[in-house]
């Protein structure tokens, strides 16, 4: 007996987001001020960096994005509550088409004086992403960022390694294919972000409109491994 399965935990939506955000920490980097937009364990360290010298203004302008990703989780759970039960349209669509509307106003900010307001708003985006879409298969993953990915990675490529483990061998490699995706979409990033400078981060708006037609595909599960919503 099979249920339906939403497509937002698949192999295929996660790998379409790590490409998104492999390509706006290239974006934001190259465009934006050299910055890292999409995890803040950055911002915070720069923050009490320069709170400890006494530049306070400086420490600021750091305090403002790691707010804008609070804020976006806020408004991820938000949405979450209304939307999780509505019959056609899938909670996390309506994030999507949030963060569509945020990169076509960032597209169209100029480079400089603008930059601070649109490494903010990629740090919403980033945060609603991330807190959106946290599970693929069931395991935990993170679209915009590496680290826990990579420690995942590892510790299931160990188990197969040293304990045969064959679901830690398709774990492990569909952790690979998210860290090479984000790779990639970073690599794209920088050949398109050189060439259109700000204007490069329209692009994602057409892989996540993508991921928002993909996502009214349900899928076949098996109701004992069902995932829930």
């Amino acid at each position: 007996m099979y249920i339906k399965q939403q497509m937002s935990e698949s192999l295929l939506v996660a790998a379409l987001l790590a490409i998104v955000g492999g390509y706006l920490d290239a974006y934001s980097y190259i465009a934006r001020g050299q910055v890292f937009a999409n995890a803040q364990t950055g911002n915070i360290v720069l923050l009490g960096y320069y709170v400890a010298h006494g530049q306070v203004r400086i420490a600021f302008l750091y305090f403002i994005p790691i707010c804008s990703f609070a804020i976006g989780v806020f408004v991820t759970e938000y949405i979450k509550s209304k939307y999780k039960t509505h019959p056609k349209f899938h909670w996390r669509q309506g994030i999507i088409i949030l963060e569509v509307f945020f990169i076509l106003i960032i597209a169209y900010l100029p480079e400089g004086n603008w930059n601070i307001l649109a490494n903010t708003m990629i740090s919403f985006i980033c945060a609603m992403q991330v807190e959106a879409f946290r599970k693929v298969k069931g395991d935990a993953y993170a679209s915009t960022m590496c680290t826990g990915n990579l420690r995942s990675g590892s510790e299931q490529l160990f188990r197969w390694f040293f304990y045969h483990d064959e679901k830690a061998k398709q774990k492990s490699f569909r952790y690979i294919v998210i860290i090479a995706c984000f790779t990639i979409g970073a690599i794209i990033g920088v050949f398109i972000t050189i060439r259109l400078d700000e204007k490069a981060i329209s692009l994602c708006s057409l892989l996540l409109l993508l991921i928002f037609i993909l996502m009214f595909v349900q899928i076949g599960k098996d109701p004992k491994n069902a995932i829930t919503k």
